[in-house]
């Protein structure tokens, strides 16, 4: 029993002994010294200092940069280059205008109307050109007009879209015609003509007279003759060369072959000229000189000859 007590008191006594070698003793902080904490604080004084100078000098930096800037952009939205020549508008061929997709409106016309309109003298790219589209657009063969601006050197392209010519009016095949109507119905007067040949039109003669007075014609008017010439094209193989509307009544179409009596424009006169296949050959034969086929009846095909 003694031992055991005995033999107890070493385990612990050797456990206690293992522990405390275990056991690393605890460092006190030093103390600081003075100095030490003096050349510290002094170091970083110097160093806020430091960061200060260069923030001060990159706002500096960043303020001389922004009036450069400003005064630069200013002087260049305002230099010489922005500017129109102030006589833009007195001739043609200038650098400061250009004209183009104009076949029908010569350039110096547009020019006339232009005059009415001040030279812009604001910078090209402050200038309105409302003006200028308006007094384009009352010229009649002008559907629309675009205005794009240029700037070094300061200019304006105007780019102008056009009716399309569809017939011309003459009294007479021999006379250049006096007029013409456009696609949507417009009738443009002789001021504008003659066409650029790159239009293809319908000649139709007309005296212009009360009975047949082509100024009151419509659209409805100019389709029918389009789908007329159109029709006679067609079963003929050949080019209308001219419609004779001089005596409403008694319309005659001329082409190549011979010259077309069709009548009246009534319900019918589309089936009169679907029997061109058949009688063109037959005219083709005679070597007689014709005046005109007539296709005037409705069941009776004549044949005058001169």
């Amino acid at each position: 029993m003694l031992d055991d007590v005995n033999q107890n008191e070493n385990n612990e006594y050797t456990e206690y002994q293992e522990f405390s070698e275990t056991v690393e003793p605890v460092e006190e902080p030093s103390i600081p010294d003075g100095k030490h904490l003096v050349k510290k604080k002094r170091r970083e004084r110097l160093i806020r200092k430091g960061r200060m100078k260069q923030e001060r000098f990159r706002a500096f930096v960043r303020f001389f940069l922004s009036l450069f800037f400003i005064f630069g952009l200013g002087y260049a939205l305002r230099c010489h280059g922005w500017y129109m020549d102030k006589n833009a508008f007195n001739y043609v061929g200038g650098r400061s205008v250009e004209i183009i997709n104009n076949k029908i409106v010569p350039s110096h016309k547009i020019l006339v109307l232009l005059k009415n309109s001040n030279v812009p003298n604001v910078p090209v790219y402050m200038a309105r050109t409302d003006a200028i589209k308006k007094e384009l657009m009352k010229l009649p063969p002008v559907e629309n007009v675009y205005i794009r601006r240029y700037a070094f050197p300061a200019r304006i392209q105007i780019i102008v879209r056009e009716r399309i010519p569809a017939v011309t009016v003459s009294p007479d095949e021999k006379i250049p015609p006096v007029a013409f109507f456009t696609t949507d119905g417009k009738l443009i007067g002789r001021e504008f003509l003659p066409l650029d040949k790159s239009f293809k039109t319908i000649l139709v003669l007309s005296y212009g007279n009360k009975g047949d007075d082509y100024r009151k014609w419509n659209l409805k008017k100019i389709h029918e003759i389009e789908k007329i010439a159109k029709y006679v094209e067609t079963y003929s193989g050949e080019q209308v060369e001219y419609i004779d509307l001089r005596k409403p009544d008694d319309v005659f179409v001329k082409i190549k072959t011979v010259n077309i009596r069709i009548g009246q424009l009534d319900e019918n006169v589309y089936k009169r000229i679907e029997r061109l296949p058949s009688l063109l050959p037959q005219v083709k034969l005679i070597d007689s000189k014709i005046k005109y086929l007539d296709l005037k009846w409705d069941k009776v095909n004549y044949l005058k000859l001169e």
